[in-house]
C-alpha cells in the first residue's frame, strides 16, 4: 500500500502529462518525475545507507525537489520528515534529533546552517543540499522498483506546531494519506488531469499532502517562484494555468483581497480554494466570495488527523450564501466521509446537537499515535478517539461550529465565554485589523476577558468606541474588560496567533486600557 505508487501510476498511464512548473514555467512530465523518484530512492537505499523505516528529513521552503524528495523518500520504503523551513535552527536540531533522522534533504542556507549543528544529531549521517553537485550525482545511478510497504508502516512524522510545548511527531502511515487523498475526492472537490495546484504554503503541512490526490488525478504541481506566497505572483500563475487551485490559510485569503494586484487580476483560471488551518472569519469569506465568486471549500482537520475531520465544499457555500445562512457559512461543514466525529463532554459521552463539547474523531485516517511518546498518545488516543482538544457543537443538519480550543475557554463567574466569538464582533468594526482575545485571572469572576487589538491601516479607535461596538452585537458579560494595542499579533512559523505570548504579556502593567463602563 506504498502511497508512492500514486506517482508510479501517474509516471506509466499520464507519463507525457506536466508534472512540475517552477512560477509559470514547466520543468517536467510524470514520466521524469517519476524516473527521478525512483533513482533517488536507489541513492537512498544503496549509497546512503537507509533501511526500510529510517527517516529522512526534509528541510527547504517550497521548491520542485520537495516532490521528488518526498516521493523518493516514500518509493525506497523510508518515512519522510517534512520540516517547516520558517523554524529556528534549534528547532530543526530538536525535530532531526526526536525523529533520529539518518539524511536531511535542504536548501542551500538551510543546508549550511545545518551543517553546523549536526553533532548534536547523533543519528543524522548526512545534510545534503538540493541545489549541490552531490545531489545531482544521486541521480546519475540505477533506479529501483517500489518497496512494498504494509498499511499501518509510516510513511509522515507529521510534527505539530508547537504552541503550547515541543512539537510532537504524529505518526501518519500510508493507510491515512490513502484515505485522505480518497476524502479530497468525495468530500473536497474534483481534480482533472489538466488542472494546476500551487503550492503557496508550506508543503511541510497542508499544501504537501494536497501533493498527494493531485499526483493521483496526474496534474499540475506549481511551485511559486518566491518558494512562498506571495498575491501577485499568484495571480500571474492563475491567468497562466487552467483549472488552478490551492490549499490557503484565512490570512492568506485575506491577503489576497486585499492585495493591490486585486484589481486588475484575471481570475476566470481560478477553480478552488481550500482554506484551512485556522479560524475564517465570516465578514473575510463574504468579501473573498464577493471578489472571485464561488470558488471557496473549507476543510478542518489536525495534523493527527490530517485534512481530514470536517469538510465544507462550494456547492454548500453555494447554498448558504444564496439563503443568507451566515450560520451555516461560519461553520466548518460535515464530517467527512472516511472518519466519524463526535461531541462529548469531559467524561466523554456523546452530546446531543446543541450541546457544545470537545471534538473527538475516530477512522482510518486517524494518525498511529505520537512518534516516541506513548503517554501523549494514550491521553491524546483514549477511548480510541482523537481527543482534538477543539470545542464545538453540531447542529440538527449535523454541520459543525467550532468554539474554540479547550484550553482558551474563558470561565467568567462560572459561565463559558469562547474567545472566537469576541473576536468575530470585534473584527466586524471598521477599524481594526486583528484581534486575539484571551482570559486573565480575576478575583471576582475568575476570568476576564482580555482583547489584543491591531488597528486597521490609518484607524483611529478608542476602547470606548469597541466596547459600544460589542454591547451592540453580544452580551454584556462577553465584552472585554481590557484592550491592549499593538502593531502585530506574535505568531509562529505557522502563522498561528500564539496566545502564549499574549498570557506572558499580561503581567506586564503596560498597555492596558479599562473600557467605559
Amino acid at each position: 500500500m506504498n502511497v508512492a505508487n500514486l506517482l508510479v501510476r501517474a509516471a506509466r498511464s499520464h507519463g507525457s502529462r506536466p508534472a512540475v512548473a517552477l512560477g509559470e514555467s514547466v520543468l517536467s512530465d510524470y514520466a521524469t518525475l517519476g524516473a527521478r523518484a525512483s533513482r533517488l530512492a536507489w541513492a537512498l537505499r544503496e549509497r546512503l545507507g537507509c533501511r526500510p523505516g529510517d527517516r529522512v528529513a526534509i528541510i527547504m521552503k517550497n521548491s520542485p525537489a520537495y516532490l521528488e524528495t518526498l516521493f523518493g523518500i516514500w518509493h525506497a520504503g523510508l518515512v519522510a520528515v517534512p520540516v517547516n523551513a520558517k523554524l529556528a535552527l534549534p528547532e530543526f536540531t530538536y525535530i532531526l534529533e526526536h525523529s533520529g533522522a539518518k539524511v536531511c534533504f535542504a536548501t542551500p542556507k538551510l543546508a549550511s546552517a545545518l551543517r553546523g549543528d549536526t553533532g548534536k544529531v547523533p543519528s543524522l549521517a548526512s545534510v545534503i543540499d538540493t541545489e549541490s553537485d552531490t545531489y545531482a550525482e544521486l541521480f546519475g545511478a540505477g533506479a529501483m522498483a517500489l518497496t512494498p510497504a504494509a498499511p499501518d508502516d509510516p510513511a509522515w512524522l507529521f510534527y505539530t506546531s508547537g504552541t503550547t510545548g515541543s512539537p510532537k511527531g504524529a505518526i501518519l502511515t500510508h493507510r491515512n494519506l490513502a484515505m485522505m487523498t480518497s476524502g479530497y475526492f468525495s468530500d473536497v472537490d474534483t481534480i482533472d488531469g489538466d488542472d494546476a495546484i500551487i503550492h503557496a504554503a508550506p508543503m511541510s503541512h497542508g499544501s504537501g499532502m494536497y501533493i498527494l490526490p493531485h499526483v493521483a488525478a496526474g496534474a499540475l504541481q506549481v511551485i511559486p517562484e518566491s518558494g512562498g506566497f506571495d498575491p501577485e505572483e499568484i495571480f500571474a500563475v492563475i491567468e497562466r494555468f487552467q483549472g488552478v487551485s490551492f490549499f490557503a490559510a484565512p490570512t492568506m485569503v485575506r491577503r489576497l483581497t486585499d492585495s493591490a494586484a486585486n484589481a486588475n487580476a484575471d481570475t476566470s483560471n481560478l477553480k478552488t480554494v481550500v482554506y484551512g488551518g485556522g479560524p475564517m472569519y465570516l465578514e473575510d469569506l463574504k468579501e473573498a466570495i464577493a471578489r472571485f465568486g464561488n470558488k471557496f471549500a473549507q476543510i478542518y482537520g489536525q495534523g493527527e488527523s490530517p485534512m481530514t475531520i470536517t469538510a465544507m465544499n462550494k456547492a454548500i457555500h453555494a447554498e448558504a450564501i444564496r439563503s443568507g445562512d451566515d450560520e451555516r457559512l461560519a461553520s466548518v461543514g460535515i464530517p467527512q466521509t472516511f472518519v466519524e466525529v463526535c461531541i462529548a463532554d469531559d467524561s466523554g459521552n456523546a452530546l446531543p446537537p446543541g450541546e457544545v463539547g470537545e471534538v473527538l474523531v475516530r477512522g482510518d485516517i486517524v494518525m498511529k499515535g505520537y512518534w516516541e511518546a506513548p503517554e501523549a498518545t494514550a491521553r491524546t488516543m483514549a477511548g480510541g478517539w482523537l481527543h482534538t482538544g477543539d470545542v464545538g457543537c453540531f447542529d440538527e443538519q449535523g454541520f459543525l461550529t467550532l468554539k474554540d480550543r479547550t484550553k482558551d475557554v474563558i470561565i467568567s463567574g462560572g459561565t463559558n465565554i469562547y474567545p472566537r466569538e469576541i473576536e468575530e464582533t470585534l473584527l466586524s468594526h471598521e477599524g481594526v485589523a486583528e484581534v486575539s482575545v484571551i482570559g486573565r485571572p480575576d478575583r471576582e469572576w475568575g476570568e476576564a476577558v482580555v482583547a489584543f487589538v491591531v488597528p486597521a491601516a490609518g484607524a483611529s479607535i478608542t476602547p470606548a468606541s469597541l466596547d459600544t461596538h460589542c454591547l451592540e452585537c453580544i452580551a454584556r458579560f462577553k465584552r472585554p474588560r481590557e484592550y491592549r494595542f499593538l502593531e502585530e499579533l506574535p505568531k509562529n512559523a505557522y502563522g498561528k496567533v500564539l496566545k502564549t505570548a499574549l498570557r506572558d504579556e499580561l503581567e506586564s502593567n503596560t498597555g492596558i486600557v479599562p473600557p467605559q463602563q
